[in-house]
């Protein structure tokens, strides 16, 4: 059995606490180094896991360390360059998303990848769930025709409001670490979906805006509509939301029916003799095969079956979802279309 040393670039995003717990059940990866600016953090993965080696910048913990693998969660604007360090001494990665800041950050962490011949998988936490997956395999099978409305809400209080740590709402709520705020933290989700189902936009649409905080966020609220030439693609952010979303979310309404996730469940709909006559089918999960059920145990799947990560977690889909993200961005700040590929400047 292969062992792999893993490094921990960053612990400001507050999903990798719950990676490396999927990462201590591996009995063949060690967790050796970590790097963050915050001792605190460092502290705290001393004490949980017992790593050592510490280092107060993620990218110098690469460069001097052996490592086979490596958990990044940094800033947004920060992964380009752990991805960069990380390929360049041939090491694989996991980044949590979304993929970057800005879409040029994106390209740069696509070119070391391909260069390298490294794996590097974008961590979608939604993904792993048995109803989304088993919802991705229908709506990729055809299950309602040919997909035309994509939708997809991602909404909370904010991440102060629901309790995530300092070290995380404070560069989230820092546009040029993030790369905006509700928009870029949550119509991610959404422009994933868009980009994993009906691909690259040929344009978007975006609008946002603070509309209930009370203290300085770059936005609280925000939507991007992705056009493409037989489909739309809708992407909701709000971190001023007290209560869950309605409806079912995600939802795909395709030409031959719809499909969503409502209420924890997995609903397929079908024509019926009227629109309210229309009963939604329940639909059992699949199982998820091992390799697919978290991050961690996917990116060593492919590692250990060259492969690239599936789906959403695929670097050039997350790539392509960083593209309707910018080109939302651009119109919301022009309050024109913005027309991809993006015009330069």
């Amino acid at each position: 059995m292969t062992t792999y040393r893993l490094g921990v670039a960053s612990m400001v995003h507050d999903h990798v606490w719950s990676e490396l717990r999927h990462w201590s059940q591996f009995l063949n990866v060690q967790i050796v180094a970590a790097g963050d600016a915050n001792p605190p953090l460092c502290e705290k993965i001393q004490a949980e896991y017992g790593v050592s080696a510490l280092y107060e910048d993620p990218v110098e913990m690469i460069n001097k360390e052996e490592l086979d693998l490596v958990q990044a969660g940094s800033a947004n604007a920060k992964a380009a360059d752990i991805v960069e360090a990380a390929a360049a001494k041939g090491v694989h990665v996991i980044s949590e998303k979304p993929m970057s800041a800005r879409l040029s950050e994106a390209d740069r962490m696509l070119k070391a990848i391909e260069q390298s011949g490294t794996k590097l998988l974008i961590n979608w936490p939604n993904i792993w769930s048995p109803a989304f997956q088993t919802m991705d395999r229908m709506v990729t099978e055809g299950a309602v025709g040919e997909p035309f409305t994509i939708k997809y809400r991602a909404a909370h209080n904010g991440p102060k409001e629901i309790g995530c740590s300092e070290y995380f709402w404070k560069w989230l709520y820092d546009e040029e670490l993030n790369g905006a705020g509700a928009l870029m933290d949550y119509c991610c989700y959404g422009a994933s979906m868009c980009a994993h189902w009906l691909g690259r936009a040929r344009s978007c649409m975006g609008v946002r805006g603070v509309l209930v905080k009370d203290y300085a966020v770059p936005d609280d609220n925000a939507m991007i509509l992705a056009k493409y030439d037989n489909a739309f693609g809708v992407c909701e952010a709000s971190w001023t939301q007290r209560v869950g979303s309605l409806g079912p979310n995600p939802v795909v309404y395709g030409t031959e029916g719809a499909i969503g996730l409502e209420g924890g469940q997995l609903k397929l709909w079908k024509p019926g003799s009227t629109p309210k006559a229309i009963e939604p089918q329940v639909i059992e999960p699949d199982d998820v095969p091992e390799g697919f059920r978290n991050g961690p145990e996917h990116l060593i799947y492919c590692i250990e079956n060259d492969c690239e990560p599936k789906g959403i977690a695929n670097a050039v889909t997350s790539r392509n979802a960083q593209e309707i993200l910018e080109a939302g961005l651009v119109s919301a700040r022009t309050g024109a279309e913005a027309s991809i590929p993006l015009r330069s400047g």
